[in-house]
């Protein structure tokens, strides 16, 4: 008679296969309003919110979230900021609703949000968090006629390298990681119950175009367009400055290298006349000499993310610009006719 044997939890634990890649953020409908209208109200001011549901496989599953109020740097407000995370989700969880947190939203202008500073909000999620995800919503752009959402995550490469805090050139390398590998953008797929379905299909005007897509074939893009290249220009003399440092640090590196040149032919010559007296030779390397003292290389993630900054404005600016053409062409076409 064939024997079974029972597993503890620990073992089972233990055992537990690893997690499939994140591939979809799953969004319920009204998740999205509720983000789009947090971020409107307050426009041009940045707001941020708490995102809430369930992580199941590769599908994170946004059901809930709700904003954060505005505060100020004060040590006294952040610990009212946090008791209020806790205290809104301890309501959530007596009413029955999903409480879990998954990750945050976010508002941006123009798409300016790659900074050091949401690096460490990953990071700091990440700790609590097994996979998290951050939704940046862009309210300016959104105007244009276009739903500005994405969902951002930060890559596995780069997680383990900003944990060992090394961003050289050769650690680098190592890694094979470059500007583009900072983040990944994960599809968002919006769902909706069959009721909400139903509903916004009773909902549907009789003519199927809507304020919307007016909205797409308004010609004035220069503002837009003006606010895109100065943001651009800011962050090209950002990289200038950036670059400087390295210009600076490979000229203290190269200057160094040649006083230890200078340093060891003078000590070679000084342990050839100690071997002519018959006298003990001295070592060649002395690390109290500050020569010898390495140089700290600059750390690249600055340079990284204002690259990767540089890379969306001039992809926003090749959109902007051609459906700027494409309607330009548009309206030619009709006053011909």
């Amino acid at each position: 008679m064939a024997t079974t044997t029972t597993r503890s939890f620990l073992q089972v634990a233990a055992t537990e296969e690893a997690a499939p890649p994140l591939r979809v953020v799953q969004i319920e409908g009204l998740v999205i309003l509720k983000i789009i209208k947090h971020c409107k109200d307050h426009s041009p001011s940045l707001v941020t919110g708490q995102l809430l549901g369930l992580d199941v496989g590769s599908v994170l599953e946004v059901t809930n979230c709700f904003p954060f109020p505005m505060r100020e740097e004060d040590e006294e407000i952040e610990a009212d900021g946090a008791n209020y995370q806790l205290e809104m989700m301890r309501c959530l969880r007596e009413v029955n609703v999903d409480n879990n947190t998954v990750g945050w939203y976010q508002s941006t202008l123009l798409g300016s949000f790659q900074t050091v500073e949401l690096i460490e909000t990953f990071m700091n999620y990440q700790e609590n968090i097994r996979r998290c995800v951050c939704i940046i919503y862009d309210p300016s752009r959104s105007d244009q006629g276009v739903l500005a959402l994405k969902a951002l995550k930060l890559s596995d490469s780069f997680m383990e390298l900003y944990r060992s805090n090394n961003f050289t050139g050769e650690k680098l390398r190592e890694k094979n990681l470059s500007w583009v590998d900072i983040f990944e953008e994960i599809p968002i797929k919006v769902s909706n119950s069959a009721l909400i379905s139903a509903f916004m299909t009773e909902l549907e005007p009789d003519t199927p175009v809507t304020q919307c897509d007016y909205d797409r074939l308004q010609l004035s893009t220069s503002s837009l367009m003006e606010r895109n290249t100065e943001f651009l220009i800011e962050c090209m003399d950002d990289l200038s400055l950036e670059q400087q440092k390295f210009q600076f640090y490979y000229r203290s590196l190269s200057r160094q290298q040649a006083q230890q040149q200078a340093w060891l032919q003078k000590r070679r010559a000084e342990n050839m006349a100690r071997k002519a007296a018959g006298e003990e030779p001295l070592p060649e390397e002395d690390p109290s000499n500050p020569v010898f003292k390495p140089l700290p290389e600059p750390s690249r993630l600055e340079s990284f993310l204002i690259t990767n900054q540089i890379s969306n404005y001039c992809n926003q600016i090749n959109g902007v610009s051609g459906q700027s053409f494409n309607r330009l062409y548009l309206m030619k076409a009709l006053h011909e006719d």
